[in-house]
């Protein structure tokens, strides 16, 4: 017997603990604190810091999850400080299955199972945003996937695999998500090739802008390759205009993807939020933000898969398929960025199978319902001032109290509100943004435990804090 296999009662005995650690977990979670309260040095001088054992502590390796608990940011009902879900556990058990069964989700003939429970499930979220016809692949998030996307824009409109990087431009707004110049960058076009369009009052992309951006370009001899346009922008939750930027990236020829990973699961509860969406070339999408996934989950969506293996397949010999039937024969690697990829589909296809898609068409109103309630709230607080709200469920707002402040030294206040928020409080996790320059205390809701009273929370707490910043020690 390996000196690293382990016996199956020894695993049962390890499982039930670990179980049980998840149990009373969830069980715990109304009365945990939001966000643990700790220093760096606590952590850095206990047990996740000890030198590497050479001997095995066995059973006794797994007393230290409860402090891996104590010290972790748990998945509260009143976490709503990022666009990240809140884990479903039924997905989690999928995760578990998955890791157990320890499957290399490359081509059909390494995991058969695997590579058709994620064709399945990749037909299903198409279908479920209104792509029926689209394919595509899981991918780590939406940063892999939106990096994907322009992979294959360039080689769309200026191929690159073989010769290298030719000049080329990428379009977006300036509430585009980071990922998108990163993807530039690595891409070899750079940061500058990245044009940002300016945005509405709503945070929108002006549609108008980008026309004649793009125009002015084209004039000067530059290459448009991409439009990006973003449904659900991190900072406020902004729908850009899709169908009108659809028709002015195809009318120049440029690739149209949109970046997702926010808000287009939303499309499930209000397809009239998202119309032009089917228009993409591409679609990034992160069910372990909307869908509620354990992390990570994410999906990149495509119209043509041509492109995707233009982009992506270079096999060597000992990866290439065997068989010439499209289903047999079928290999991930030839249309996505990895080779070894674990069974991200399993927890996916367990939870949209146990749940069924209406239950997550309920809890997705009820979070747009929550930011709604958010919103009143604040709107009925004079000491408090709703900076932006979109059609999602990001709520952007300040405290502004009944003194005369600057922006400058409203931007220190809330800075400090939030640190006492978040950091000494501990009873709700929310966040910050950057709204025309003001420092906005920001709450995202996609989180499927979340009740009226836990938003509720997020005002009290904003309150209470500045109360006890404004009381002398």
């Amino acid at each position: 017997m390996s000196s690293l296999e382990i016996g199956t009662s020894e695993f049962r005995q390890l499982a039930d603990k670990v179980l049980n650690l998840c149990t009373e977990l969830l069980d715990s979670l109304n009365s945990a604190p939001a966000f643990p309260v700790q220093t760096s040095g606590e952590l850095t001088q206990g047990a996740f810091c000890k030198p590497l054992p050479q001997n095995g502590l066995h059973a006794e390796a797994f007393h230290a999850l409860s402090d891996v608990v104590q010290h972790s940011r748990v998945p509260s009902p009143r976490f709503f400080a990022y666009v990240f879900g809140s884990g479903d556990p039924v997905a989690a058990l999928g995760d578990l299955f998955a890791s157990v069964l320890n499957q290399n989700v490359t081509a059909w003939r390494s995991a058969p199972a695997a590579v058709t429970i994620e064709r399945t499930v990749i037909s299903w979220l198409a279908e479920a945003v209104g792509c029926t016809g689209f394919t595509g692949s899981l991918c780590g998030g939406g940063s892999s996937a939106n990096l994907m996307a322009l992979a294959m824009a360039r080689e769309a409109k200026a191929p690159a695999n073989e010769n290298g990087a030719q000049p080329g431009l990428i379009y977006t707004s300036s509430e585009a998500h980071m990922s998108i110049a990163k993807a530039a960058a690595l891409l070899g076009l750079g940061h500058r090739s990245v044009r940002y369009i300016p945005v509405d009052k709503d945070f929108r992309m002006n549609t108008a802008a980008l026309a004649a951006a793009m125009d002015a370009d084209i004039a000067g001899g530059l290459k448009p390759i991409a439009v990006v346009a973003t449904a659900g922008t991190v900072n406020t939750g902004a729908i850009d205009p899709l169908h009108d930027i659809a028709r002015v990236a195809h009318e120049r020829g440029a690739w149209f993807h949109v970046d997702g990973a926010y808000g287009a699961l939303a499309a499930i509860a209000d397809p009239e939020l998202f119309m032009g969406l089917d228009q993409a070339d591409s679609l990034s999408l992160d069910p372990h933000k909307w869908l509620y996934q354990p992390a990570d989950c994410g999906c990149l969506l495509y119209k043509d898969p041509g492109w995707a293996r233009v982009a992506f397949s270079h096999s060597g010999e000992y990866a290439r398929p065997l068989s010439e039937d499209p289903i047999e024969g079928f290999a991930f690697f030839e249309e996505s960025i990895e080779l070894s990829r674990r069974f991200r589909a399993l927890k996916l296809w367990l939870s949209l199978r146990y749940h069924g898609l209406s239950a997550f068409r309920d809890s997705i109103r009820k979070d747009l319902d929550h930011a709604r309630l958010l919103r009143q709230r604040i709107e009925s607080q004079p000491a408090l001032e709703l900076l932006a709200a979109g059609p999602l469920s990001a709520v952007c707002f300040r405290y502004r109290g009944q003194k005369s402040l600057t922006d400058e030294e409203l931007n220190q206040l809330n800075a400090k509100i939030l640190r006492r928020v978040v950091h000494e409080r501990g009873r709700v996790f929310i966040s910050n943004a950057s709204i025309g320059g003001r420092f906005a205390l920001r709450a995202c809701i996609v989180n499927h435990r979340s009740s009226a009273a836990d938003v509720d929370t997020i005002v009290d707490e904003v309150l209470a804090a500045a109360a006890e910043l404004a009381t002398p020690a």
